[in-house]
């Protein structure tokens, strides 16, 4: 894949900024400057001149906004119109004629530059954004030479004398990555609307009128207010008030390169810009076709951790746990890793050893994982964090759609009329779609949101009514099958829909299941804890809708029925015909960057790349082609089966790669008791991660910024990942694990992730037409993307479904076997926040901790009442699994008999009380449904301070001689 680089003295959106948002219509032409210009009717005059390749000045105008006109600065002159418009508020019309350039022009435009400039220091050699900075580029567009204005009460005089000017505000630095310098804002509400209208957060206003108007966040500073740095305001800003600080410490950037953020499923594109060798920012690419521009803190901000102090850049090895860790070469690591791995299966077996692939590596990296797995080790006994999370996902839509991924792409919201969010907190896991979501329900879209939690969707401002199913966790299947049982009963399912696309049978034998007035939601509300009439009236929204869409998350497939709330999923959205078209479809939201990657490239021991069952010899014998080995035709080990094995003395070595099982997995004493058992685990990460603990080869990693590759995010969408800068620690993660391949002797020769691809392509048919000069060309592609769909596939099943006709399937709801009782009769939850990322190893080095630092319980007032906690308190937190101790939030966001917390620091492990309990089908840990108590405790558990003990112990590293 080619570096998309940017050229020297473009750095980002601003300079191949059009002022106004595209539109859509027919054709309407006009003469600029004498030049004839055809564009979509409601085009403004001044895009319609950057089509044209004229360039009218502006301030307040930018395409990402809708068009404001305060500024002045784009008059232009239109035959037959009085005065002066602003081009950026005066849409196209047929047959107007427009001059951009005149000698009246000229002068109003200096004479408003110079109106600015007397309120604005003149220190552009000295400021952060000199050679970045708009009011600069437009007043040498203009042509402004002096300032015939004296010297009066502006914004920037101050005195340090009694009587200082009142005007003066002082730099706001409250917040870790950006300032706010008010005596450089010119007032142009860029950076309101961008909060407005593209984050959708509200958090800025103007106070003031005329010369006293000024920015304001509604409180003391921004780290205070309701500011969630996603970073709008930063980009919208045309001077240096709003600034990253790295800019100010650094310089402005000189180059950018086009990367995918490594957080979330949303997949976002961002401009690396970079100062020589060193990034100054990440600024979210216009042209990405995930984000279109917008970012999240996360991606924005939060990527210091590539240079924190604690990423580990040497290869170490011990052979034993309580030893101290010594540096050694690539060399005598890899040999190390390898004699365990081969001492292991020579005395056990070949079955004995195994991996665990990471939704954070790249699909290259994930796929040579899998294969060291299967082609060198020979066996199957290789599974992935994208199991503990989506793995429901892929068996509920197989069976009812036959394929293993969502239908739509992220565009699709923009046209919805109706979102069912269920068990998903999009504006805290998965921001930037949240931020567009939130805009389509501010444009009148309806929302249905089934969560114990009352999520911040909820609270969108300036929206209509949504509906919140407050359900008791572990009954999605009971809620969504009573939501069928009102289609169905009450005639409000898309017939012609069904007899076209479905298969009719399974549809009347459906369909009779869910009338079954036992599912009705009267029958079930004291089970659900939804009240009736709340249930009937969101169902008949949803299916009244003309575009229905459901975006799912966690908290539908970590349950112990995962799959089956897939499957009803899908049978809601098939049963009113919300399949095959923009706006509607059935979208998981994925967790982390590369879940549906990680999925697609063959993590599971199952499945081979593409979802194809190891057992199938037709699948398997394209392998063993390409290959030159032969295939195990037996399902191999899943993690928790691994643990098992390795507790019974079967298992002895394993290489994870990316991946936190201690922190991560369920039952957090099990994963401990079966990596002590082993006698090799190599652990290849950024930092010694609480795996590690338990590690006696650590390889060190290299983040997303250090290497080439792709990310398929929760669309499908297979996006570019590029190198910015040389692995710190020598060897990309691909390159360690084919180095690490060949130790075990499979002599493998692969001199570019593109080559990866290319063999990902061979064999598998999703991907078929996948290649980096696609990629290149397009920007991004979602597969499928073969002969049938040369260009990729953005939504699915358009003209029929993958497995032929859509599958109905009952959906009978199976109480979990973890139940409250007078021991644990509280439930817990748990999810993620904004700020911090999965188990926090990224996000916790980062500035992101100021908003963040530690995990907290959420717990209703009433619970908290009855055993007397207060808020702040340290609270013991007790299952049958096991206990931990953190602070209590009261909230009331959680209803009476609900506990709900994170799971982003080690030093709670939240996964300390969660049980084994998971999914019928797939082994899903059911880390949603945990029955706990909670009462007062003096601050963190026994195990806890013995956890902490054990950790500095085990993170000794021998001094360097």
């Amino acid at each position: 894949m080619k570096d998309f680089i940017i050229p020297d003295g473009v750095h980002g959106p601003k300079l191949s900024d059009m002022g106004t948002p595209e539109k859509s219509g027919p054709p309407v032409t006009l003469v600029i400057d004498g030049m004839d210009v055809s564009v979509p009717e409601g085009t403004s005059v001044m895009r319609a001149a950057a089509e044209a390749g004229i360039t009218v000045p502006k301030l307040c105008a930018t395409d990402m906004l809708d068009a404001y006109g305060s500024c002045r600065l784009c008059v232009v002159e239109i035959e037959g119109m009085r005065g002066t418009p602003a081009s950026c508020t005066t849409p196209v019309r047929e047959g107007m004629v427009v001059k951009t350039q005149t000698d009246q022009l000229a002068r109003l435009r200096r004479g408003v530059m110079e109106l600015y400039i007397s309120d604005h220091p003149l220190d552009c050699l000295t400021c952060a954004a000199n050679g970045d900075c708009e009011l600069q580029d437009m007043a040498g567009a203009v042509g402004l030479r002096d300032v015939r204005y004296a010297p009066g009460e502006n914004h920037v005089e101050t005195r340090a004398a009694e009587g200082a000017n009142p005007l003066y505000i002082p730099r706001d630095d409250s917040n870790p990555y950006f300032f706010y310098d008010p005596s450089k804002c010119i007032v142009c509400m860029r950076c309101v609307r961008a909060c407005e209208e593209v984050q959708g957060t509200f958090a800025l206003t103007v106070d003031g009128r005329g010369f006293d108007a000024r920015i304001s966040t509604g409180t003391e500073d921004f780290l205070n207010s309701d500011c969630v740095s996603c970073g709008a305001c930063v980009q919208a800003c045309p001077t240096a008030t709003l600034q990253e600080k790295t800019v100010d410490e650094i310089g402005v950037p000189e180059r950018s390169v086009v990367t995918t953020c490594a957080y979330c499923g949303v997949g976002c594109s961002f401009e690396a810009q970079m100062r020589g060798d060193q990034l100054v920012r990440m600024v979210p690419w216009k042209e990405g076709k995930a984000n279109r521009g917008h970012s999240c803190v996360k991606g924005r901000f939060a990527w210091g951790y590539a240079n924190h102090g604690d990423r580990i850049l040497n290869p170490m090895i011990r052979d034993s746990i309580t030893d101290a860790w010594r540096e050694v070469s690539w060399e005598e690591a890899l040999e190390f890793a390898a004699n365990g791995i081969k001492r292991a299966q020579a005395k056990h077996g070949k079955d004995s050893v195994g991996v665990i692939t990471s939704s954070r590596c790249t699909n290259e990296e994930t796929f040579l994982v899998q294969k060291l797995a299967r082609a060198v080790m020979g066996t199957n006994n290789t599974d992935t964090c994208a199991r503990v999370c989506h793995s429901p996902t892929g068996y509920g839509l197989k069976q009812t759609f036959g394929t293993s991924a969502g239908t739509q792409d992220f565009d699709s919201v923009e046209q919805v009329d109706c979102a069912v969010v269920i068990g998903a907190n999009p504006t805290d896991g998965h921001p930037v779609f949240g931020s567009r979501l939130r805009k389509r329900l501010r444009q009148g879209a309806k929302l249905i949101v089934v969560d114990p939690r009352r999520i911040d969707l909820l609270e969108t401002p300036h929206m209509g009514e949504g509906h919140h199913l407050p359900l008791r966790p572990g009954t999605n299947v009971a809620v969504l099958t009573a939501m069928a049982h009102v289609i169905v009963t009450e005639g409000l399912f898309d017939e012609a829909f069904i007899r076209e696309r479905c298969d009719w049978d399974e549809w009347s034998d459906y369909a009779e299941f869910a009338a079954d007035p036992a599912h009705s939601p009267e029958a079930v509300e004291e089970l659900t804890g939804v009240p009736a009439e709340a249930l009937r009236q969101a169902a008949r929204t949803y299916a009244a809708a003309p575009n229905g869409a459901i975006y799912y998350g966690l908290g539908v497939t970590e349950h112990s029925q995962g799959s089956t709330t897939v499957i009803a999923i899908a049978n809601l959205a098939m049963m009113t015909g919300n399949i095959g078209r923009p706006g509607v479809g059935v979208n998981p939201l994925r967790g982390q960057n590369n879940v549906q990657g990680s999925c697609d490239m063959g993590s599971f021991p199952h499945e081979l790349p593409g979802y194809r069952h190891v057992s199938d010899d037709t699948a398997r014998h394209g392998f063993e082609v390409e290959w030159g080995v032969t295939l195990d035709p037996e399902p191999g080990l899943r993690i928790p089966n691994m643990l098992d094995a390795a507790v019974a003395g079967d298992f002895k070595a394993i290489y994870i790669q990316g991946e936190d099982i201690l922190q991560s997995d369920p039952d957090t004493h099990h994963v401990a008791a079966g990596l002590a058992a082993m006698e090799c685990v190599i652990v290849h990460d950024l930092f010694l991660n609480e795996t590690a603990r338990y590690a006696h080869v650590f390889l060190p990693g290299s983040t997303f910024l250090e290497k080439d590759g792709t990310f398929t995010n929760a669309e499908r969408r297979i996006n570019p990942v590029r190198k910015v800068m040389a692995p710190k620690a020598g060897l990309a993660d691909w390159e360690a694990t084919q180095a690490l391949a060949n130790a075990l002797g499979a002599g493998w020769s692969y001199t570019h992730p593109s080559e990866i691809m290319d063999e990902i392509a061979r064999t598998t048919p999703a991907f078929a037409g996948v290649t980096y000069d696609l990629i290149d060309q397009m920007g991004s592609v979602q597969w499928p993307c073969n002969d049938a769909h040369p260009q990729g596939s953005p939504v699915m099943h358009e003209d029929g479904f993958v497995r032929g006709a859509g599958r109905f399937i009952r959906t009978a709801y199976v109480a979990t076997e973890e139940r409250t009782g007078p021991r644990f009769p509280l439930l817990l939850t748990t999810g993620r926040i904004l700020s911090q990322y999965n188990v926090g190893a990224q996000t916790r080095r980062t500035e992101n901790s100021v908003w963040h630092a530690e995990d907290r319980l959420e717990i209703h007032p009433h619970d908290a009442e009855t055993r007397g906690i207060r808020d702040g308190d340290w609270v013991r937190l007790a299952s049958r699994a096991g206990e931990t101790s953190l602070r209590a939030t009261i909230t009331d966001r959680v209803s009476p008999g609900v506990v709900y917390t994170t799971f982003h620091h080690p030093d709670t492990q939240a996964n300390v009380v969660t049980t084994d309990n998971s999914d019928w089908a797939t082994n899903c840990p059911e880390y949603k449904v945990t029955a706990v108590q909670v009462g007062l405790s003096n601050g963190p558990s026994d195990w806890q301070e013995l956890y902490t003990a054990q950790t500095k112990l085990t993170r000794r590293v021998e001094a360097a001689e």
